[in-house]
């Protein structure tokens, strides 16, 4: 008997809706959480039950002993951590175990080895996964991190070893910038983090960022749902996603596989999870990280592998056995997923804020698109800046372009600057149509990219005074007929 019957969402924003929708179809309450200025938030609304946490905005989503209690509270037998905020604190989900309450996701120490960049490449490097060169344990002092740079070679690379989404993290590729760069990535480190160790590792150039993602259950059973391309980036922070990568080599993708999946077996690990590489340009393989939750990007492998991720995620936690095994998994055409962030690409991706005046969203077959967002909603500057994800397939890489074309042109969105507009240029750019792409590709077009951004705004103010050009001609004809 499934034990499972409510759950606490522990987020907001477009994660918070879409477990809502998952938990809906699985005939699951679902309860929400929300900051004071997140009370007009359509989460809020759609979920069957809210409770609200006052104080601080972001410690709302942190504070876990206070999230545990109302879930309690709210007799709920389960808590989602959606991603970001608690998605990857070994201490929540310890907490939640230790409240008797189930944690939608992996084991604690499961996340508390991943969430250690040294010690998940040494976990890894012992299952027979590749990995780059580079310590193996964290490093505070500057001279000694220098000499292992020196013994490595340059170009390097500096993460920070406790964090993510490219903070912390500096490019050094000659031995005299290695002083000031190691100093502002354990600043950074610290203050995202909470602390500012790092480790050191071999840089490699123009690779492709490609990610496997790997569903296990509690049984030893370890399927993949193929890869994502997340090469398209800026400043280490993904931007676009795609499934299956483009002109990825047939036989460097199930290698791929094979290592991902061997290696989550061998780990044990259970719930859903991202094993995250780099392929140079030799094909070389290099593990870089494992993300023990749901990804932003799960929406391109949920349309290319037609599996519903949110919805097994809660079903492996219920103690349910994997539902088919990986030859049973079809997988068609490609998807594409554009993060629609509140951000000005023109002034080096300020972020912005305010409300949205006017929200005509794309549609039409093979358009999803994953959004909190409604007209009148006011977008907060307290939180990350992504508002929502456009998501368009077809059944060919041709056809899939187009079709990202075609809704990205139907999408407006006023009220503050947003990266629509770049994203319209991505799409119409030749090396992307060809699926030539490497994570240095956005840095060289972007100067590109930012000069052309108006030019669709243009073409539609023409359509739109020739429409009220012929509505007035219209409106005069029939004013002098009733003459």
């Amino acid at each position: 008997m499934n034990k499972i019957s409510k759950v606490l969402i522990a987020n907001r924003g477009e994660i918070a809706l879409r477990i809502i929708r998952a938990c809906k179809e699985l005939d699951i309450t679902s309860v929400a959480i929300f900051s004071e200025i997140d009370v007009e938030g359509l989460w809020v609304r759609k979920a069957d039950e809210c409770y609200p946490i006052m104080g601080d905005v972001i410690q709302a989503y942190l504070n876990f002993e206070t999230i545990i209690n109302i879930a309690k509270k709210a007799n709920c037998d389960a808590i989602h951590p959606g991603y970001g905020f608690l998605s990857e604190n070994a201490d929540f989900a310890k907490a939640c175990e230790e409240a008797g309450i189930i944690f939608i996701g992996p084991k604690p120490e499961h996340i508390a080895l991943f969430g250690d960049k040294m010690a998940s490449k040494v976990a890894m490097k012992k299952v027979g996964v590749p990995i780059l060169e580079g310590t193996n344990e964290p490093v505070e002092d500057k001279k000694e991190a220098k000499n292992i740079a020196a013994k490595i070679g340059f170009p390097i690379i500096i993460k920070a070893a406790f964090g993510g989404g490219g903070r912390g993290m500096r490019i050094v590729r000659k031995e005299k910038e290695f002083d000031a760069m190691f100093d502002s990535a354990t600043n950074e480190a610290l203050k995202f983090f909470g602390n500012g160790q790092v480790f050191i590792e071999k840089y490699v150039e123009n690779p492709r960022h490609i990610e496997v993602q790997i569903i296990a259950d509690k049984y030893g059973n370890v399927v993949h749902l193929g890869e994502r391309d997340c090469s398209i980036q800026r400043r280490h922070q993904k931007v676009i996603e795609i499934s299956p990568s483009p002109r990825l080599n047939q036989e460097v993708r199930k290698e791929l596989y094979r290592i991902s999946t061997k290696a989550m077996f061998k780990l044990g690990y259970e719930s859903v999870g991202t094993v995250e590489f780099l392929v140079d340009e030799e094909d070389n393989i290099y593990f870089i990280e494992m993300n023990t939750r749901v990804q932003v990007e799960h929406p391109v492998t949920e349309i290319t592998s037609g599996i519903d991720i949110i919805q097994r995620m809660i079903e492996i936690a219920d103690g349910d056995k994997m539902k088919y095994m990986q030859e049973e998994i079809n997988f068609r055409g490609y998807a594409i997923e554009f993060r629609i962030n509140a951000e000005n690409p023109q002034k080096n991706f300020m972020p912005s804020s305010g409300t949205i005046e006017k929200y005509l969203t794309p549609n039409g077959p093979g358009v999803r698109l994953d959004s909190a967002a409604y007209t009148g909603y006011k977008v907060p500057a307290n939180y990350d800046s992504m508002i929502g994800k456009l998501i368009v397939w077809a059944l060919d890489w041709d056809g899939t372009v187009k079709k990202a074309r075609r809704a990205l042109d139907e999408f407006v969105l006023e009220g503050f600057p947003t990266n629509i507009e770049l994203h319209r240029e991505i799409v119409r750019d030749e090396d992307f149509i060809e699926g030539k792409l490497n994570t240095s590709y956005l840095d060289k077009k972007m100067d590109k990219f930012t000069l052309s951004a108006k030019d669709h705004l243009q073409d539609e103010e023409k359509k739109i005074s020739k429409i009220m050009q012929f509505i007035n001609t219209i409106k005069n004809k029939k004013v002098n007929v009733r003459n």
